[in-house]
């Protein structure tokens, strides 16, 4: 099916990421087009696929996760500024006939980020 999830694990707590801000941009002509903006559920993800269907075209995206915000709410001891605030993931999508699914592993001093399925 045709769509791009996400979802976002906090590993530092070793539970899903929830309440987290999640803005969708379309690089267009080098310049960020946002799409959506949403906040994943307490499974840690979105309650909807982020695009589906003929809205999920090939190009480049970005994915801007707020876990700096999260993370203060988890009342975690964090430097000021903290090390991590908005972990953007640029990527692209070449066939938009497939699925692409983003999801984020974080802590407060870490990200990584894969294809998953």
């Amino acid at each position: 099916m045709s769509r791009l999830t996400t979802h976002v694990l906090d590993t530092a707590h070793g539970k899903p990421g929830s309440g987290i801000q999640v803005f969708l941009y379309k690089i267009v002509d080098n310049q960020r087009k946002l799409l959506l903006s949403t906040t994943t559920n307490q499974d840690g993800r979105c309650d909807h696929p982020l695009l589906e269907g003929e809205a999920f075209q090939a190009g480049v995206y970005e994915l801007d996760f707020h876990v700096g915000n999260y993370f203060e709410r988890m009342n975690v001891a964090l430097p000021k500024p903290s090390f991590l605030d908005v972990v953007t993931l640029r990527f692209g999508v070449a066939d938009p006939a497939q699925h692409y699914h983003v999801p984020l592993t974080v802590s407060p001093w870490s990200y990584s980020t894969y294809r998953g399925s």
